[in-house]
């Protein structure tokens, strides 16, 4: 038992009403961010000034249509086409949101028209024929209006004989809400890549996290050379599902961007700040 007591003369806050109160500490939101593979915190200033790459691990965060064409496309060079097209909703389409009620919703969320931006720009100076599909706008799935512009950009690369290099993100496949004319889609882009490598002009497709369903198994999957993001999905089904028909578990890596590389699908896996410089070795290594 101490012989000596010290008094406790603080006023607590309550009871002292007048004294100033003290202000907490805080970090203002949305100055970083959580890897969703390895947990570490970034920066997003640093981030973005690593093309969205968690710089710890390599994981390849998702990044928007426009975020893409600006990585690869030299500044204030790039023309959009068919910018308007919207789609219509041909088989009125009912679930918990109608189609029209989904497609406002996914345009106020991303900015976006539709799933899919075209156009043509210069690459470190070079031409092409550009268009980028985006996986936040109903999961990058392909309607009437992806396919159409998708379609009319590889007719516009064939009139003007340019490369043409299609970045997909889409894991929604074919979009159910327009029924069989987004099936449709598949047949149309399929065909209109077959005239255009007649005339022996380049075709890259870069698969990004996740290309799935429909666009993989139609235009995404047709590149003369096809590249892909380190750690990216790609197949048709998903490995849930595919592990559910047939009753086996697959292999850890299965659909993903090295397991496609090893078994022959694909041919290259560059990291997203690497991608400007490989599409044009490749333009100039296909031209010579």
């Amino acid at each position: 038992m101490p012989i000596f007591k010290k008094e406790n003369n603080k006023v607590p806050q309550e009871a002292n009403p007048a004294a100033p109160e003290k202000k907490k500490r805080t970090v203002p939101e949305g100055l970083w961010t959580k890897c969703l593979s390895c947990q570490h915190v970034v920066y997003n200033k640093a981030l973005l000034e690593n093309f969205s790459v968690c710089p710890k691990c390599s994981y390849h965060f998702t990044v928007g249509a426009w975020d893409r064409i600006h990585q690869l496309v030299d500044k204030d060079t790039f023309e959009e086409f068919d910018a308007t097209l919207s789609s219509l909703d041909p088989i009125e389409f009912k679930a918990v949101k109608s189609y029209p009620e989904k497609l406002l919703q996914d345009q106020r969320k991303t900015g976006l028209n539709e799933a899919c931006i075209t156009g043509e720009g210069l690459l470190m100076e070079k031409r092409i024929a550009l268009g980028v599909t985006d996986s936040r706008f109903i999961m990058g799935s392909m309607g009437s209006v992806v396919g159409e512009k998708i379609a009319r950009l590889i007719e516009h690369a064939m009139e003007k004989e340019l490369p043409l290099v299609v970045v997909s993100g889409s894991g929604g496949g074919a979009r159910m809400y327009e029924g069989v004319l987004s099936l449709m889609q598949m047949a149309k882009t399929c065909s209109a890549l077959n005239r255009f490598q007649k005339l022996r002009l380049p075709y890259i497709s870069v698969l990004t996290n996740p290309t799935m369903g429909g666009v993989m198994a139609s235009f995404a999957s047709l590149g003369d050379v096809i590249i892909a993001e380190p750690r990216a999905l790609i197949g048709f089904a998903g490995p849930r599902v595919i592990e559910q028909t047939i009753r086996q578990k697959l292999p850890q890596d299965f659909q993903t961007s090295e397991f496609l590389l090893d078994h022959g699908m694909i041919d290259l896996v560059v990291n997203r700040k690497d991608l400007q410089n490989v599409i044009a070795n490749i333009l100039d290594y296909l031209k010579g």
